[in-house]
């Protein structure tokens, strides 16, 4: 039996997230050759969106068959250090909670192995058509759950 919402996953971490990988391109920049601030949360969304590939869902997917999507509730973010023009970075997604309508995220952004961006970031599931929040699939809800289970020693 096939998932409608499989997609191929990017492979996980030990901590049962993700890691996505970027290089730092002209376009996100400004005129002295450093990341722009918001670019940095355009990242982490990305990165995200790979977590949930990971776990064999995609966005469109879950868009189209349960009329979902994840909304960005909270953000907490420190910036440590400037990312610059032809840096690559490498981003790293873990869940921190799983609740029944909501997931929070730590995510960190690491040049060269040293962070130069995290944040802690809450997710709320919520209808398409109402904007209201609903509960997590449950499929995927099993999905999150194992992935925690397996990254826990």
């Amino acid at each position: 039996m096939s998932n409608p919402e499989a997609c191929a996953p990017p492979p996980r971490t030990e901590s049962g997230g993700s890691a996505l990988t970027v290089r730092v391109y002209y376009e996100d920049t400004d005129a002295a050759g450093v990341v722009y601030y918001a670019n940095y949360l355009r990242y982490c969304e990305r990165a995200r969106t790979e977590w949930l590939r990971t776990l064999g869902y995609s966005q469109q997917a879950l868009l189209e068959n349960h009329a979902i999507a994840f909304v960005v509730r909270s953000i907490e973010a420190q910036f440590l250090a400037p990312a610059r023009l032809d840096d690559t970075l490498e981003i790293m997604t873990t869940v921190l909670r799983l609740g029944g309508a909501s997931l929070s995220f730590s995510q960190r952004i690491v040049r060269n192995h040293s962070p130069i961006f995290t944040a802690q970031v809450g997710i709320a599931c919520v209808d398409q058509r109402s904007g209201r929040p609903i509960p997590i699939p449950s499929g995927l809800k099993t999905r999150i759950r194992t992935t925690l289970q397996e990254a826990t020693p």
